[in-house]
């Protein structure tokens, strides 16, 4: 699955930096996350590093972009250009 970020965000601005495929943008009221570009940081790192910076813990799965971990792993090769 991808991620998302809840109403929840403080809008801290630790986790944008932190995302591999620049998946995360500011939105109208908090970040915001693409499910076009997020793979859960699979391909580059073993856990998700938003999640794993977020003070607030508001970045969970987003049950509308449900994705295999072989389906991100083919996203993350599509996305740098390995596919």
């Amino acid at each position: 699955m991808a991620l998302m970020i809840t109403d929840e965000c403080i809008n801290c601005d630790v986790c944008e930096p932190e995302c591999p495929n620049g998946a995360i943008s500011q939105g109208e009221e908090y970040y915001v996350i693409d499910p076009g570009l997020c793979t859960e940081c699979v391909g580059h790192y073993d856990t998700p590093q938003c999640v794993d910076v977020c003070p607030v813990e508001c970045i969970l799965t987003n049950p509308e972009h449900e994705e295999s971990k072989e389906t991100l792993q083919q996203k993350f090769l599509t996305l740098t250009g390995q596919a």
